[in-house]
């Protein structure tokens, strides 16, 4: 869209005065086509000698769109900030990304509070909010009891929700996973992708049958119940442009456990054992190492339910709904109009 408004109709008095804010997800996926695709595009031929849409000798639309665009946003500040630095993470579009940094921002998503609310979510057997933490205990046995384990109330479950890939740092959990089923906790995951891994945590809840399970699919009701029910969620993604499971985690009055990277650094604050703050456990260095560190000092904490308690409540209280994300969208509108930028 920026690339047609800049150069097929910017000769009209009206149209020129468009403006355009390009939203971007994720870097991973750039919009890239053969060469020859640009005689289709119908788009003046300087834009293909001068290389604005070329970028590792492919037709490139988001290097297009970005440098067309008036300003350019993504999905929250930590990763805007890890693309201007990081040029493995923007696939390359660093320098570009840097042309536009003045008008490169980050907001992140919001979550729909309509859907995911432990007070009224109908996919949950017990509704609950901060000031009822006992039932979502019984959310907790019902999810335990679903994937066929034993119930105890002081161990705790561990949760996963995520698709199956290296990216998402699976490859970290499928490292710690033997050690970690040496200790008193269950592990519950749910997801699908790389077939590598349904076969592996397929494995796993053959050798550990008393403590780890799985579901290899899809489940939006299983999906909103391990977040209802587990203690702890586990998300060492090595890139995460915002993530939202994480937030529906607090919410929910599950602790997560995450990498510092994207979103996840943007809204889990890591437990400071001096103040006692915090709502998350928080790890940078993307190892084995690193995450198990994290998770024993979660479990740590869970032995003391009043400090753990109080993390839950913090979580829980902090506004990462729609509402909030729309107002700086709107915010950033309006700047992007009152802007002079090309």
């Amino acid at each position: 869209v920026s690339i047609y408004l800049k150069n097929e109709f910017n000769t009209d008095p009206v149209i020129n005065k468009i403006k355009v804010l390009y939203t971007i997800h994720n870097f991973e996926f750039q919009g890239e086509y053969p060469l020859t695709s640009f005689e289709k595009t119908g788009l003046p031929q300087q834009l293909f000698d001068n290389g604005d849409l070329i970028h590792n000798g492919k037709l490139n639309f988001m290097k297009g769109g970005i440098k067309f665009a008036d300003s350019v946003n993504t999905v929250s500040s930590g990763y805007r900030n890890e693309l201007l630095v990081n040029d493995t993470l923007s696939r390359g579009l660093k320098d570009l990304l840097i042309e536009k940094s003045d008008n490169f921002f980050g907001v992140l998503n919001g979550v729909d509070n309509k859907i995911w609310n432990p007070g009224n979510d109908k996919f949950i057997p017990k509704n609950y909010n901060y000031s009822e933490l006992n039932i979502k205990y019984d959310n907790k046995k019902i999810l335990v009891e679903r994937f066929n384990l034993v119930y105890n109330p002081e161990t705790p479950v561990i949760g996963v929700i995520s698709r199956l890939y290296d990216y998402k740092g699976i490859d970290l959990i499928e490292q710690i996973l033997p050690e970690l089923m040496k200790k008193d906790v269950q592990f519950l995951l749910l997801g699908t992708g790389d077939r590598k891994y349904h076969k592996i945590f397929d494995s796993f809840s053959k050798t550990y049958k008393d403590k780890f399970a799985c579901y290899l699919g899809f489940n939006d009701e299983l999906a909103h119940l391990i977040e209802a029910g587990a203690d702890i969620y586990l998300m060492p993604s090595k890139i995460e442009p915002c993530g939202l499971n994480q937030m529906y985690s607090m919410i929910y009055g599950t602790v997560p456990v995450v990498r510092k990277t994207g979103g996840l650094a943007d809204t889990v604050v890591d437990f400071d054992v001096k103040t006692g703050k915090g709502t998350g456990f928080v790890f940078e260095e993307y190892s084995k190492e690193a995450l198990s560190g994290a998770l024993s000092r979660a479990l740590e904490l869970y032995k003391n339910k009043k400090a753990w308690d109080t993390m839950i409540k913090t979580g829980m209280k902090i506004d990462f709904s729609w509402q909030v994300s729309a107002k700086k969208y709107i915010e950033l509108y309006r700047n992007v109009l009152q802007s002079d930028s090309k």
